[in-house]
């Protein structure tokens, strides 16, 4: 990274107050993402924000970067095409569970697929709560909404699980009351070559409040969250005395000095591994039987699709014979029409 003067976190903050409700954990999120960005060695001027609709998608305005605001859903399109229009900015896409999931559900996957290097911060509140308090595709089953009286019917999505079907080579997960945490995995994302993917578990005061209250408790997150490290044992509980190991095809939880287990035998987490069959057990791991997976669950390298895109365009331009318009111009059948006097 070439040198310039160090950016701070005063550098991303605006003027204006972000016009959130008062507790929405957006406020969080924007505080660990201007905290971040200075960590990451981007010039200021090289970093654009993108967002679709949603009171996620107010982001762009909120963090003094140049920054577009979109169309519900549309987000991720316009994030690809300014990466390919600059390769050289870092781009950044603010989204909600409706916004990506819902009508932005394709440009979502098809992002994830092709590997571009833009990094998504997903805000899941599990609730729609700009258009206030319709159910979401992360909505639980059987929950009362405004929209869904007498409980949703239908499964909901898992982020994590998205992003896996779809090829996705980063996968994180965050909570907006840890700001540690998130500025941590913000920095992570950033640096991560390919599109991130960074699922943070955001509460919603109104229409939504303490839908994250079994992992964000002081009396619960303990024993209900995991925080993984590459490298790392998978341990977890106040006194790091739980752990996960594999039993046949499955995950299990164990307690450290109970039936001869010790901590030798308490699995290592592989971030970087391709092979992705554990990380979607991971990201799976549901309460009460397994704690909810926090961090970096994948991030593996792999091509990105502007690299191989202007690699092509590069491999065309070297074998092609026409180097301007006038090589365009004179090249395949071509005749002179020259002026006779007297014609």
């Amino acid at each position: 990274m070439e040198n310039y003067e160090k950016t701070t976190v005063k550098d991303f903050k605006m003027d204006q107050a972000a016009r959130w409700c008062p507790g929405c954990g957006g406020h969080a999120v924007l505080a660990a993402v201007q905290k971040a960005l200075p960590e990451t060695g981007i010039k200021k001027e090289n970093i654009v924000f993108v967002s679709g609709i949603g009171c996620s998608s107010r982001f762009p305005y909120y963090i003094n970067t140049y920054g577009f605001h979109g169309l519900h859903g549309r987000g991720a399109a316009i994030a690809t095409g300014i990466k390919l229009a600059n390769p050289g900015l870092s781009v950044w896409l603010a989204t909600g569970d409706g916004d990506s999931m819902a009508i932005g559900g394709n440009h979502f996957i098809h992002l994830l697929r092709r590997n571009l290097d833009i990094n998504i911060l997903l805000f899941n509140n599990k609730i729609y709560g700009l258009t206030k308090g319709q159910f979401s595709p992360t909505t639980p089953k059987g929950s009362i909404t405004k929209t869904s009286p007498n409980g949703t019917i239908a499964s909901p999505f898992l982020p994590g699980e998205l992003a896996m079907g779809a090829q996705g080579n980063f996968f994180a997960r965050v909570v907006d009351n840890d700001l540690e945490m998130m500025q941590k995995v913000f920095i992570a994302a950033a640096s991560h070559k390919g599109t991130s993917l960074v699922e943070i578990l955001q509460n919603c005061v109104i229409f939504n409040d303490a839908v994250h209250a079994e992992i964000t408790s002081k009396e619960l997150r303990d024993d209900n969250t995991i925080f993984l490290e590459h490298g790392k044992p998978m341990l977890f509980g106040r006194n790091k005395e739980k752990g996960l190991i594999r039993e046949d095809s499955r995950m299990k939880v164990v307690q450290i000095g109970q039936n001869g287990i010790t901590r030798k035998d308490i699995l290592i987490h592989n971030a970087i591994d391709r092979e992705d069959t554990r990380h979607y057990m991971l990201v799976r791991m549901m309460l009460p039987e397994y704690p909810i997976a926090m961090g970096v669950i994948r991030s593996c390298e792999a091509s990105t699709y502007e690299d191989t895109y202007y690699g092509q365009i590069q491999v065309s331009r070297d074998k092609s014979t026409i180097k301007n318009v006038d090589d365009l111009f004179m090249s395949g059948n071509i005749f002179k029409l020259e002026n006779h006097n007297g014609d």
